[in-house]
């Protein structure tokens, strides 16, 4: 099974998104991508899946063009944006999914109040992606 995860920077909500979704079932093949990709995976991003477990240090963000012409069981965007711009894939696309998270690099204040934020998105995007995998498994 093919699933892409789309989002607008790829640094931080699909790379999570990728990861867990990579631990549920090592023989998902699990992209990520984004329509506006930043150079690096967020920092932040990479903290707090570290403490549950997963190391997403080695993903690298890619522009979602790479992935048009592929074919996926799976579409999922994470962002609206993303929702609201996703491409046209020329590969068949068995189904389009929403999964919308607030957009963590967007926290303001401290540094414990900013990674609060992103510990608190990373357990949402872990019980959406949770409840996304029981229901492939029905």
């Amino acid at each position: 099974m093919r699933i892409l995860i789309l989002c607008t920077g790829n640094s931080c909500r699909s790379q999570m998104a990728e990861g867990i979704l990579r631990s549920l079932d090592p023989s998902l093949e699990i992209h990520s991508a984004g329509t506006r990709p930043e150079k690096h995976v967020n920092p932040n991003a990479i903290k707090v899946m570290k403490e549950i477990g997963l190391d997403i240090s080695r993903q690298h963000p890619k522009q979602v063009g790479l992935f048009t012409g592929d074919s996926f069981d799976f579409v999922i965007t994470v962002c609206g944006n993303a929702n609201e711009n996703c491409p046209v894939f020329t590969g068949k696309v068995g189904k389009r999914i929403h999964l919308g998270f607030e957009d963590p690099a967007a926290a303001k204040g401290s540094g414990e109040e900013v990674l609060s934020v992103y510990q608190t998105v990373r357990d949402q995007i872990r019980k959406g992606f949770l409840d996304f995998y029981r229901d492939l498994k029905i």
